[in-house]
């Protein structure tokens, strides 16, 4: 289940925000855990458990893409025994709404995003399962 997620003072200009959760210290490399965007600029939250849809209007419009599960919407985390992960998730105010459809990768959101990003906030958290 996705975890609630809130921001505050959208920058001038922004037509949409996206969001990329990934753990970048994962054994494989970088693990994509939830590729989200086309969020509305007056979208400032997303609460606990937001639906798996590829494209949602309810709660809030938006299209999702593959995470690294190979599935649509969030994937929680699932480290290995051992050190604690980093899980990021990392906001971007766009100053142009994306044309992308819904099922992209998280590098096909870059791409679509590159030369539009305003702004980036990264929220960052560990987790762990412990063991070795």
């Amino acid at each position: 289940m996705s975890p609630p997620l809130s921001w505050a003072d959208s920058p001038p200009g922004t037509k949409q925000f996206a969001l990329i959760a990934d753990d970048p210290g994962a054994p494989a490399g970088t693990w994509v855990h939830w590729v989200i965007y086309s969020l509305p600029p007056s979208v400032a939250n997303l609460a606990a458990g937001f639906p798996t849809d590829p494209e949602t209007n309810n709660p809030v419009s938006a299209k999702q893409g593959l995470n690294d599960f190979r599935t649509v919407g969030y994937g929680g985390p699932c480290p290995p025994k051992g050190p604690q992960h980093r899980y990021c998730f990392k906001l971007y105010a766009l100053d142009q709404e994306l044309s992308l459809p819904p099922r992209a990768t998280k590098d096909g959101l870059l791409q679509a995003m590159k030369g539009h990003v305003i702004e980036e906030a990264t929220l960052a958290g560990k987790y762990g399962r412990g063991g070795n």
